[in-house]
């Protein structure tokens, strides 16, 4: 491989064709039905992931966004409450909740596991706070026996965030399942992309499913009788197929993207650019001081902390003033695919101004430091190989 051949951060096309006679198959079975909304297609998606995910209920729904937007309104909740969310994350989070009329109440992260911290959530906590929304950032699951613990003193609800954690599980048991809903994103970027834009929300609770599956066709539970206001939340049956195709593979996926993690890992440690913070350890074990000490490495690699990580994204921190972009700016004149997951945390930005601010330090500083490097599963051994010895190469 040449400095000139591109290494794509990701390139979906690679799983989609190694599946295309399957999702042919799919499309033209579609095609000929003639049912493209809603429909049995998308009820047997619906069931695969219900038993996939470990959960009572699976309701799939326009895209990830209208997963946390249904997910709320289905709790009821609106203006005059609070809803908890990490400030480090990407924005569907924070504006959802703007757009049911609650009010976003951030909080910090952790500075190696990238989630949010418990400690933070229940300091935010006010007489107002109606839910807590954890995100499974990156692909690895929160820590959900502390915020679960914090939401049931409270009495207040749990929906997962778990847009980038399909796969993921926490001490044995999957993401979507651990809170009161969950919410998953199908976007064509993620370990189960669709081919367009497409959700679910899952929950154990009968009532809270059937609220859903009524929101999501405007309020209604039979046609033209609208009890409530709903939206148009429908994930359509074309989509369903073809996600239908690509679920049985997801373990698969998740497995390509943990080895290519641990060759990376192995990689720039042998090199000695990098360390691994707190593997295998509870993050908070590690995390308190995460803003303090100098780094002994240039480089922190993603823990993985008593979770099971499926590497939607595999983010490193570049320590020093200005380092990451120096090296961004490397990469992409080799052009190595990267990306910077997030550059400015919510509560930086303008349409939360408004909002009482506090101190974010932690995710100020992930927001300096961090960046994604390719990790899809079909990623070849030359390919990573040169991910790492452009990134060794810029530290020597």
């Amino acid at each position: 491989m040449t400095n000139k051949e591109s290494v794509p951060l990701l390139d979906p096309r690679r799983a989609n064709g190694k599946l295309q006679a399957e999702l042919r198959a799919a499309f033209q079975r579609v095609l000929e039905g003639g049912q493209f909304i809603l429909g049995n297609e998308v009820e047997t998606f619906e069931r695969e992931c219900a038993r996939y995910l470990g959960v009572e209920h699976a309701i799939g729904v326009s895209s990830g966004t209208d997963a946390l937007l249904v997910a709320m309104m289905a709790l009821g909740i609106g203006r005059g409450d609070e809803v908890i969310c990490p400030t480090f994350t990407f924005f569907a989070t924070a504006g959802t909740i703007w757009r049911t009329g609650a009010t976003p109440v951030f909080v910090d992260s952790r500075p190696r596991c990238f989630n949010c911290d418990p400690k933070d959530v229940e300091r935010k906590l006010t007489s107002r706070t109606r839910a807590i929304i954890p995100v499974h950032l990156f692909g690895q699951c929160a820590e959900m026996n502390a915020i679960n613990d914090i939401a049931r003193a409270k009495g207040v609800p749990v929906i997962e965030d778990a847009a980038q954690a399909i796969g993921a599980e926490y001490q044995g048991r999957k993401a979507g399942g651990l809170g009161t809903l969950g919410c998953f994103s199908f976007f064509p970027s993620k370990n189960l992309g669709g081919f367009g834009d497409a959700g679910l929300v899952t929950t154990h609770d009968g009532e809270l499913a059937k609220r859903v599956r009524a929101l999501r066709v405007h309020g209604g539970q039979q046609m033209y009788e609208h009890p409530e206001v709903g939206g148009n939340f429908r994930i359509d049956a074309m989509q369903a197929a073809l996600l239908g195709v690509k679920l049985p593979h997801v373990e698969g996926y998740a497995r390509a993207r943990q080895a290519n993690a641990a060759r990376y890992n192995e990689l720039f440690i042998a090199a000695g650019v990098a360390k691994v913070a707190c593997d295998g350890e509870p993050c908070a074990a590690n995390c308190a001081d995460g803003t303090q000490k100098p780094a002994s490495a240039p480089l922190s690699l993603p823990a993985v902390c008593q979770s099971n990580h499926v590497f939607n994204q595999y983010v490193v921190r570049v320590h020093g003033a200005g380092r990451r972009d120096e090296l961004l700016n490397v990469l992409r004149k080799q052009n190595i695919g990267c990306a910077v997951y997030y550059p400015k945390p919510l509560h930086q930005q303008p349409c939360f101004a408004s909002l009482t601010s506090g101190a974010f330090p932690v995710a100020e500083l992930l927001a300096e430091e961090c960046l994604a490097l390719p990790i899809f599963g079909e990623l070849t051994s030359d390919e990573l190989q040169r991910v790492v010895d452009c990134i060794t190469g810029f530290f020597a």
